[in-house]
């Protein structure tokens, strides 16, 4: 994930204490059982996620979510109802969700402040990326598990990659689309509906059948542009972008850099010369050049870029920000660059 606005400063011990109190008396972390005090069947529920054991000790009822990667998951799992609020958005909600986003409140287009996500006593906070809950995030993990917050990161955001240095990670492994299953079916068992877990993947595989079925990339080269325009960021091998490469077989001409996002001079990607841009076309204005308008114009009128291949001929592949990220929507991603190759005659 790329940057965000400034986060708010991190709540204080002060208000972290007054925020144990509010969500004691409300009783948001001491219940055993479902809304209607009753026992559900398989809670307490335990998950090893991201280093941490997390352990619910029944399905959320006030749940935040504060990536927009995590919230369409659960919108997609028909958990509107149960969702008290959402944060961090990049791009419209994915389509034939926009009724069910509609009745969810958002509590800030960027990351919110701790004090927000607190004002909506939760019982369940989930995430899409571990620096979202984290030092410089909304706050760090323990701080919400402290006041009976039980905490949820993507596995994809973690499996295979280290987070411990700067910017947005890097891949010691390939990611795969089984991270993004597996997120699937945990946040469903969480909420007790394990089996529309496993129908929403069902589907998902699906689709990536379809995409792949008969496509053969192997002489197209591709290049991923999330955001910014002065030092661009792009995909490295092995993210979501890599999974959709390697998914068609194209090559991703930054194959050699394991950086999640690595900002990259314009020299280089020239020299490089992709087949193929696959840009990013976001709503948000934290970074310059955010819409795919903007990045367009940008390439068609930068002295070293104007001269690319794929400038000239224009073959661009607009992607929304969500389908550059692992979560379910890399299926989209998928199938938006199987058409743009099948279009641009470089797809078997």
């Amino acid at each position: 994930m790329l940057p965000m606005a400034t986060p708010a400063p991190i709540r204080t011990a002060a208000l972290l204490a007054a925020g144990l109190l509010l969500l004691t008396a409300c009783g948001t972390g001491g219940s055993t059982g479902a809304a209607d005090g009753k026992k559900t069947e398989g809670f307490p529920l335990t998950l090893k996620n991201c280093g941490r054991t997390v352990t619910v000790k029944a399905p959320p009822q006030q749940a935040v979510s504060v990536d927009q990667g995590s919230t369409e998951i659960l919108l997609s799992l028909g958990l509107a109802d149960r969702l008290a609020a959402t944060a961090t958005w990049t791009d419209p909600v994915m389509k034939g969700l926009e009724k069910a986003n509609a009745g969810v409140e958002r509590i800030s287009e960027n990351r919110p402040s701790s004090e927000k996500v607190l004002d909506k006593e939760p019982d369940f906070l989930s995430a899409s990326f571990a620096s979202t809950l984290a030092k410089g995030g909304v706050a760090p993990r323990e701080q919400f598990e402290k006041l009976g917050v039980p905490t949820y990161i993507s596995p994809a955001d973690c499996t295979g990659k280290d987070n411990s240095g700067g910017g947005d990670g890097a891949r010691t492994a390939p990611l795969t689309m089984d991270s993004v299953y597996t997120e699937v079916r945990e946040l469903a068992q969480v909420f007790g509906v394990p089996e529309r877990g496993e129908k929403l993947v069902d589907k998902l595989r699906a689709r990536v059948d379809k995409a792949t079925a008969g496509v053969d990339a192997s002489d197209a080269s591709l290049l991923y542009w999330f955001s910014d325009s002065k030092a661009p960021y792009l995909a490295g091998c092995c993210g979501a972008p890599g999974v959709i490469t390697g998914e068609l077989g194209a090559k991703n001409v930054f194959d050699d850099t394991h950086d999640e996002w690595p900002q990259i001079g314009w020299e280089t990607v020239a020299d490089r010369n992709p087949d193929v841009l696959v840009i990013g076309d976001l709503t948000r204005t934290t970074q310059t050049a955010e819409s795919a308008g903007k990045k367009i114009e940008f390439l068609e009128s930068n002295p070293v870029t104007k001269t690319m291949d794929a400038v000239k001929n224009r073959r661009y592949v607009l992607l929304s920000g969500q389908a550059m990220n692992p979560t379910i929507r890399t299926v989209e991603g998928l199938e938006r660059v199987a058409a743009g190759l099948r279009d641009f005659g470089l797809a078997g």
